[in-house]
């Protein structure tokens, strides 16, 4: 087993590694604003449908997701394949929160096609691709 960390790593590495760091970190914003009832009631019925049906596992989920996704990013930033059990734990989060989203989206609340995919394909399609790029990121020793 090489554990060389390769110190040329691509660009790329560092666009996608702050990107998705501010991307995770704007999803643990979103997790704190959302705890705040006079923000809740000022968004669309169908954010507050999903807010205030919310189930605790699926607040669980929700926050496993964000600050799970946002740790795994400092962790790729910090080139430790730490990362990708992190990310997996983030991506199973999100799983969790969204199988309460899907019955929300299903009931009587209207999504439009916007909505369901910034709020239900979106955060697993990112997930999935973080997992994947970690993977990718310790094959090319960009990271230990």
């Amino acid at each position: 087993m090489n554990d060389r960390i390769d110190t040329n790593v691509h660009w790329s590495f560092w666009l996608f590694s702050i990107f998705f760091l501010i991307w995770n970190v704007s999803g643990g914003v979103n997790f704190i604003i959302q705890m705040n009832a006079d923000i809740i009631a000022l968004m669309p019925d169908t954010h507050r449908a999903i807010i205030e049906t919310r189930p605790i596992w699926a607040t669980a989920g929700f926050a496993t997701g964000v600050f799970g996704g946002a740790l795994g990013c400092l962790l790729l930033l910090l080139r430790n394949s730490i990362a990708y059990p992190v990310f997996i734990a983030s991506l199973l989060g999100i799983i969790v929160t969204m199988i309460h989203t899907i019955n929300v989206a299903n009931s009587v609340i209207t999504f439009n096609s916007f909505e369901k995919f910034m709020m239900i394909v979106l955060p697993v399609v990112v997930a999935v691709f973080l997992i994947w790029y970690t993977k990718m990121s310790k094959n090319k020793n960009w990271i230990n």
